[in-house]
């Protein structure tokens, strides 16, 4: 599929992995197993394996216990077939102690990913009053490595006292130079006052046009549709959907 050809919003899919303790060496192990099912899997047009962070945003320390896939289908029926059924899955099921999955719609991305846009080209206006999910991610410039990670985690603290945050974890394809945020707020009032009004993350948004930080960067607003499971021991959004 062209990444510039018009098309509708792409069924997505986050699921996030806890991994057993003394299982790390499967958790980081799969990162690169799990690939070549996975490119097998009917009706998968988009996956990104990913590691996470220690804390709520960006972040130089790993998280050897937590995992994450992200997808996007041809249809829903293509993503409950997948997870409902593909031997993969099995395995997942082992080594880990819970799992949440997330179905979410695409209301808005700017930007590419791997060279494409894999979720919208179009914008939909968020429901009123309804929960948003939000995901930033980035190749960062070998180059301008330092100067990002000099700036960047003062803006992820300030995460940890932003209003109508229900959850959110740093993710990544690879060590410092592939990261993404993914978060889910109360309402997009919430989220536009965090990103718009915190003085650490109107800073980095700054410095990031300023400073060329990425080389390829993609912001984009999901609507969740359905939740399952837990992470860390809870669903964050228990009662609102």
């Amino acid at each position: 599929m062209s990444s510039s050809a018009p098309f509708s919003p792409a069924h997505t899919t986050l699921s996030l992995f806890g991994v057993k303790p003394g299982h790390w060496r499967w958790g980081l192990a799969q990162m690169g197993t799990s690939q070549p099912a996975l490119r097998k899997v009917k009706g998968l047009n988009f996956f990104k394996l990913l590691g996470s962070g220690q804390g709520r945003g960006f972040s130089l320390k790993p998280n050897w216990y937590r995992y994450g896939l992200m997808a996007t289908w041809a249809s829903p029926a293509a993503a409950q077939d997948f997870w409902e059924g593909h031997p993969l899955l099995k395995d997942y099921k082992e080594h880990t102690f819970e799992q949440y999955h997330l179905d979410l719609k695409p209301l808005q991305a700017h930007g590419l990913w791997s060279g494409r846009n894999p979720f919208t080209t179009e914008t939909i206006a968020s429901p009123e009053n309804a929960p948003i999910a939000v995901l930033t991610r980035a190749s960062i410039r070998l180059t301008k490595a330092i100067d990002f990670w000099k700036h960047v985690p003062q803006a992820s603290a300030s995460l940890d006292d932003a209003q109508g945050l229900l959850a959110s974890i740093g993710l990544g394809e690879a060590p410092l130079v592939r990261q993404a945020t993914f978060s889910l707020w109360q309402n997009e009032s919430d989220m536009k006052a965090y990103a718009y009004r915190t003085a650490s993350h109107r800073d980095v948004i700054t410095r990031t046009r300023t400073r060329g930080w990425y080389s390829e960067e993609m912001f984009a607003r999901f609507s969740p549709i359905k939740s399952q499971g837990t992470w860390n021991g809870v669903d964050p959004l228990s009662g609102l959907l």
